[in-house]
Formats: structure tokens, C-alpha cells, sequence
């Protein structure tokens, strides 16, 4: 069957055009993360703020916006975990069949 060989070939091509748009968030984020570390270096000190508590709330903030990429992202590849895992299990489900290149399957 070329119908599903062509839909699972767009499903794996989908896939990696997905990772490589994970991959840029990916260097992006390391880069927007990298000068984020520099300025609290250069300008978050004790001396910054009025109460040790505001510094702590401060810093747990900056703490949740990274743990929120870092889920969304988990979630991203969790997702495209399952579809592949479907597409594989019924890719191996047409070969036991002879559908998907066996030699008893019709063209």
C-alpha cells in the first residue's frame, strides 16, 4: 500500500522537522538563558533589594519561567513519543501481514 507508506514517510518527515524546531527553541532559550545569568551576576545582589523575601520571590519567578519551558517542551516530545510509537506498532502490524514489503501483500 503507497498510501501508507507515503503517510507514515510524512509522518517521520514531520517528526524531524519537529525536533529541528525543538532543537532552535532549544539554542535560543540556552542563549536568552546564558544572558539572563550574566545580568542577575552583574545586578541581582543582596544590596538589589529591600527584604531578603523579595529576593527569594524574585528568584523563584525567574526559577518558574524556566521550569514551564522545560515542561512545555517535555510534553512536545512526549507527544510526538506516542505518534511515533503508533506509527511504528502499525508499521510493524503491516509487515506481519505482508502489506508493507512482504512478498504475500498486494502492490
Amino acid at each position: 500500500m503507497a498510501g501508507r507508506e507515503q503517510a507514515f514517510q510524512r509522518m517521520l518527515d514531520t517528526a524531524a522537522k519537529l525536533q529541528w524546531d525543538i532543537s532552535m527553541i532549544l539554542e535560543a532559550k540556552a542563549v536568552e538563558a546564558e544572558k539572563v545569568r550574566n545580568w542577575i551576576l552583574n545586578h541581582v545582589s543582596s544590596d538589589s533589594y529591600y527584604e531578603q523575601q523579595q529576593q527569594l520571590k524574585e528568584s523563584l519567578r525567574m526559577h518558574d519561567q524556566i521550569v514551564e519551558v522545560i515542561d512545555g517542551l517535555t510534553k512536545i516530545g512526549r507527544g510526538m513519543n506516542a505518534v511515533m510509537r503508533v506509527a511504528l506498532e502499525h508499521g510493524l502490524e503491516g509487515d506481519d501481514n505482508g502489506m508493507i514489503g512482504g512478498s504475500g501483500g498486494h502492490p
